[in-house]
């Protein structure tokens, strides 16, 4: 079997533990992984003036695939959030969020199989903003009225939404190549094309230039996104792989994750053309961190999501099957889930989970 060094960043918060039971799974799947270290968060800022160690970065650029931890963002630092700055200096432009039922997990729904692809580098979290009576915001709105393009309230802050040819085209792609490569039937562009037009408007008729060049082979269609969040809710099996611009799709991601026992079963990735980051969605619960209370089932799905980018496809599907089994015997749950499933019986620690997959590896 192949060696494989992947960047290991733990995270603070509940990072450590998760980490920490995902590597004993990982390892109990049979794949060959060489853990390389790195940090990241808040407890890095006193050492290195920043959440984001330069070394961290260019650890990853070096062995280009790494698995983080949650990551706690300082409040009032003036850092950005650590996700959001590997994001746009690794440029990995993909968001990818799979969201299938477990069966124990405590869902709406048992029969969820759909995957979210969220752009990730423009919409309005491109960052490019202007604050309330700034001089930049005041010459900004000046020149809006002088376009004739509406009257904005001088006390207003603004945000700018960039959609652009290239970014839309590069998601919606992925999109279709990712339906090609899993055997997947359809892929939905979601926007609000019908008031934004030259921003969700444009995302909407690239994302149909790019489903003609698939001759019919995945299907597509299109939903407003509001008529989606209440199609989602009220029949999540009519969507397969999903395509968003980059704020609609953090917000449907975690709708998506609600519907199938929340975000401590919500694995995730963040991809580009040369560097991939996997992580658990979920934050980093400082309230329980050290008390081995947390769930750590999202990051080791995440974990089964990099053996897949690894090639170790085998060993992937293994984790999650050994998931399903603890899920479906429900006799080692942590307490998120044991609350939601309605069980008297005390929860399981993070450890007593762990070692119920590794057993189901055995």
């Amino acid at each position: 079997m192949t060696r494989h060094s992947v960047v290991l960043i733990p995270g603070d918060g509940i990072g450590p533990e998760t980490s920490h039971a995902m590597q004993e799974v990982v390892s109990a799947s049979g794949a060959q992984i060489d853990w390389v270290m790195a940090k990241a968060g808040a407890a890095c800022i006193d050492e290195y003036g920043t959440p984001l160690p330069e070394e961290t970065i260019e650890a990853i650029k070096e062995y280009h695939v790494a698995i983080k931890g949650p990551v706690t963002t300082p409040v009032g630092t003036g850092f950005r959030s650590v996700n959001v700055a590997l994001r746009k200096t690794l440029d990995l432009y993909v968001n990818l969020r799979p969201v299938i039922s477990i069966p124990g997990a405590g869902g709406r729904y048992d029969d969820v199989d759909l995957v979210v692809v969220r752009e990730n580098t423009e919409d309005l979290y491109a960052g490019i903003e202007f604050e309330e009576g700034s001089e930049e915001a005041l010459e900004l709105i000046s020149f809006i009225s002088r376009m004739g393009k509406g009257d904005i309230r001088k006390d207003s802050g603004i945000s700018i939404k960039p959609i652009s040819v290239t970014a839309t085209r590069d998601i919606v792609d992925f999109a279709f190549d990712y339906a090609v490569k899993h055997g997947r039937a359809k892929v939905t562009a979601v926007h609000k094309a019908n008031i934004m037009k030259h921003s969700d408007g444009l995302f909407l008729r690239e994302a149909r230039s790019v489903a003609e060049g698939y001759d019919g082979r995945i299907a597509f269609d299109d939903r407003i996104i509001d008529a989606f969040c209440m199609n989602m809710v009220m029949d999540p099996s009519q969507f397969d792989v999903i395509v968003f611009p980059n704020l609609y799709g953090d917000i449907a991601s975690d709708l998506a994750a609600g519907l199938v026992g929340g975000l401590g079963i919500a694995p995730g990735a963040n991809i580009g053309r040369e560097c991939a980051v996997f992580e658990a969605v979920h934050g980093s619960a400082p309230d329980i961190a050290g008390k081995n209370l947390a769930n750590p089932t999202a990051e080791i799905l995440s974990a089964a999501m990099m053996l897949d980018h690894l090639g170790e496809d085998a060993a992937a599907e293994r984790i999650r099957a050994a998931i399903r089994a603890v899920y479906a015997k429900g006799e080692t749950l942590t307490g998120d889930i044991r609350r939601a499933e309605g069980h008297a019986a005390p929860p399981a620690s993070c450890t007593d989970f762990t070692a119920a997959v590794v057993r189901e590896l055995a």
